[in-house]
């Protein structure tokens, strides 16, 4: 037995091995990128108040409409900054994300707006690389680089000598949606460019002569972002032709970071965020959360991959052992518990510590876990109850039989238990000579309608059927489930025999000439009940001295009377009348004094 359990054991750890590796290899996959990133950004990204210092001034479909279509001539923009700038303190930085690259036709705009940038001396312009495949060569080694830079667009030589540049290269997810930002690129020839958010917020601490926090850890150049706002003017707005037309005093820029780019359809920079996957960002508000970011100096770091591969493994690997023929409460308390948990935590480890972890990985593994296991532990359970119902049900009262479905296959196990049953045993008398005279199929007929009769009156009395050997019917209570008063069930079916066999006697006198009648014993005792036999081939019955008395009553007994031991007639006292043999009968096996009674009369409840 001990050897069967440690096989059983090695065998649900090699499933369970076996089913983490494979969850391992789906989380790793990248199938469930899209799916990780939509819960991910629910937990993580939650819109924050700010403080007014980042203002947005948008290109939006007003400015188009009043100014007039892009690309706008150079001293426009020029117009905006001069503008902007022309109050009694000038804003911390003027950020302008829109490429200037190369010279225009008009020279006289190019110098302007360069002038302007220069008066003012807090412009930061942008600039945009192009990333392909290339070749990268060390010494005489060389190797292809997937995201290798091409090509660099920067402000025209006069602009970009009076204003600091920031690259604006933004890169989606797998996924579609902005979740990191590149801190820097290599250019060729020019050295690291930082970004377009990176450069205005170092330019806003020189300004304001503030402490700059440091720069974000990053991989492979990237950094995760934490969100402020969502798209739609979260920052304070203003339309680019409300400024150019004079409409809002240059005073409440004063201090300000002032951010100016595209900001309607059509302009080709908008983007779904993690903040928000349904309405669109605008790029130059990407920027306001980056520098927002960089102000606050938080920034969260992702989690090591392999570190929550390890530890995905490990918790599908105990949850599917766990989920394992589990009770289904429990099994639902435990779901819950880790899912609610990990949800709690990977919150928890964001806002506090600034850790990122994949928050649906665990969560829904073991929710397929869960579902599994409780619809195996179903299929089980119903196999189970059929199993149950194929061994006792022919037999069984359905009171027990349902008592017995609840324990399982628990109550099929080989072997067997003491306890205190009452036997009952009944045969038919003149059957053997009967039956001499009349074909098989008559006494086919005959012995169904007899044992017909026995069944019905055992199930009604909530005994148990033990068997049938020839035209002897056995049966027993108090087991294999404890009963109340089982003597006196057993009793009762006895009687209901008696007088079930007068009916049938008549019948049979009727149709053939001749009858029956049943001989009974009854007894009471200790036996062993159980499943009996080998594994391919069992029996529930009784076994014992109890069990051989009854047998022997019966035999004893003639047509039409029940013998009972004293045991019996002890139990039911006052509720029967009897009457005893004495000594009169000798019971094979049975030293002298084993009293003998009848049973003549029973009080019905």
């Amino acid at each position: 037995m001990k050897c069967l359990k440690s096989k059983k054991k090695i065998i649900i750890s090699i499933a369970a091995m076996t089913v983490a590796v494979l969850f391992v290899f789906m989380a790793n996959s990248g199938l469930l990128n899209y799916a990780d990133g939509v819960v991910s950004d629910a937990v993580y990204q939650k819109q924050k108040a700010t403080d007014g210092e980042i203002v947005v001034v948008g290109i939006d479909q007003k400015a188009l409409q009043e100014i007039g279509p892009l690309p706008w001539s150079r001293d426009i923009m020029a117009d905006v900054i001069s503008i902007l700038n022309s109050g009694e303190e000038k804003p911390a930085v003027i950020a302008v994300d829109v490429l200037y690259v190369g010279e225009s036709a008009s020279p006289e705009n190019d110098s302007y707006l360069a002038n302007v940038a220069d008066f003012g001396e807090n412009v930061v312009t942008a600039s945009a690389a192009t990333y392909g495949s290339g070749i990268v060569e060390i010494g005489d080694n060389f190797y292809v680089e997937k995201r290798k830079v091409l090509a660099y667009d920067e402000p025209f030589p006069e602009l970009a000598k009076v204003t600091n540049t920031g690259h604006i290269n933004t890169m989606a997810d797998s996924d579609g949606i902005i979740r990191h930002a590149l801190l820097a690129i290599d250019v060729p020839g020019k050295g690291t460019v930082k970004s377009f958010s990176r450069t205005i917020y170092e330019k806003y601490c020189e300004v304001k002569g503030i402490a700059v926090n440091p720069e974000p850890p990053t991989i492979k150049g990237f950094f995760y972002i934490p969100f402020t706002g969502k798209g739609g003017a979260y920052y304070d707005f203003i339309s680019a032709s409300d400024i150019y037309y004079g409409e809002v005093d240059p005073d409440f820029f004063a201090g300000k970071i002032v951010l100016i780019g595209p900001y309607a359809a059509g302009l080709q920079d908008e983007y779904r965020t993690s903040i928000d996957h349904a309405a669109p960002t605008y790029g130059i508000e990407i920027h306001a959360n980056l520098v927002e970011a960089f102000r606050n100096g938080f920034y969260p770091i992702e989690a090591s991959k392999a570190l929550q591969l390890v530890l995905l493994f490990f918790i599908t690997f105990v949850m599917f052992i766990f989920f394992y023929d589990r009770k289904v409460l429990h099994s639902v308390v435990g779901e819950i518990i880790v899912c609610l948990g990990t949800i709690l935590l990977a919150y928890l480890l964001y806002h506090t510590g600034g850790i990122v972890l994949h928050v649906l990985w665990i969560p829904l593994f073991v929710s397929i876990l869960f579902v599994v296991s409780i619809a195996i532990n179903y299929i089980k359970t119903s196999n189970e109850k059929r199993k149950v119902a194929d061994t006792f049900g022919h037999y069984v009262d359905p009171v027990i039989m349902k008592q017995l479905l609840e324990q399982g296959t628990s109550a099929l196990e080989l072997g067997g238990k003491m306890h205190d049953i009452a036997v009952l045993f009944v045969d038919i008398r003149g059957f053997t000579t009967m039956s001499e005279s009349l074909d098989p199929p008559t006494v086919v007929e005959i012995i169904n309608s007899y044992l017909t009769l026995t069944t019905e009156c055992i199930m009604k009395n909530h005994g148990t059927l033990d068997k049938f050997v020839g035209d002897c019917t056995m049966a027993f209570w108090n087991a294999p489930l404890s009963q109340e008063d089982p003597v006196y069930l057993a009793c009762c079916a006895a009687m209901d025999m008696v007088e079930g066999s007068k009916a049938l006697g008549e019948q049979l006198l009727e149709k053939y000439g001749r009858t029956v009648s049943f001989g009974i014993g009854v007894n009471w005792g200790p036996a062993v009940v159980g499943n009996i036999g080998a594994p391919r081939r069992m029996d529930y019955t009784a076994i014992g001295d109890t069990v051989n008395t009854s047998a022997r009553l019966e035999a004893n007994a003639p047509g039409g009377k029940i013998l009972i031991s004293r045991a019996v007639a002890d139990i039911l006292g006052d509720r029967a009348k009897v009457t005893s043999l004495g000594n009169s009968i000798k019971l094979k096996g049975k030293a002298d004094g084993f009293e003998i009674l009848t049973l003549d009369e029973l009080i019905r409840k």
